[in-house]
């Protein structure tokens, strides 16, 4: 038997796009992918009370409008409490990257977002003082403060 490159075109041909399910779940995967990218892209960013752009500083609330602003076009609420209302309740062993972490840091509910990477891991603007940083959601402060979290699927809700 000869074997011509005609012989393995179907292999190197590229991939249909996927339909269906398949093609909600991958443009899912990618926005998910691409929020947690452009979040971390905001590393070192200063702390600002209030701070909606990175060039002038962040609040936790700030980073999160401003990352799903620039990659979603979402216009959300401008504090965590009122975010915590937008979306989907998402069950903390059903977390994917780019659903919203919510936290009791100010003895009431609600008080502080941040962004879900995965692995256990969050992206958030702390407090005064502090930088745009990455944080393990199982260390005891924050297990112990964690409110829930949402999932914002639609570019605007």
């Amino acid at each position: 038997m000869v074997l011509t490159a005609s012989a393995f075109a179907d292999e190197t041909s590229p991939p249909a796009p996927p339909t269906g399910p398949l093609a909600k779940l991958q443009g899912i995967t990618s926005r998910a992918s691409e929020l947690a990218l452009h979040a971390m892209s905001m590393i070192g960013i200063r702390y600002r009370y209030g701070g909606n752009a990175p060039e002038s500083g962040l609040d936790c609330s700030g980073l999160v409008r401003y990352v799903f602003k620039q990659v979603t076009g979402a216009e959300l609420p401008r504090t965590s409490e009122e975010i915590s209302r937008v979306g989907q309740t998402v069950e903390p062993g059903e977390l994917q990257p780019g659903d919203l972490v919510f936290y009791n840091t100010l003895r009431r509910g609600f008080s502080h977002v941040g962004i879900y990477l995965g692995d256990n891991k969050f992206i958030h603007a702390p407090s005064a003082g502090g930088q745009v940083r990455i944080e393990r959601m199982d260390i005891s402060y924050w297990k112990n403060r964690f409110n829930g979290a949402r999932r914002i699927n639609q570019a605007a809700e």
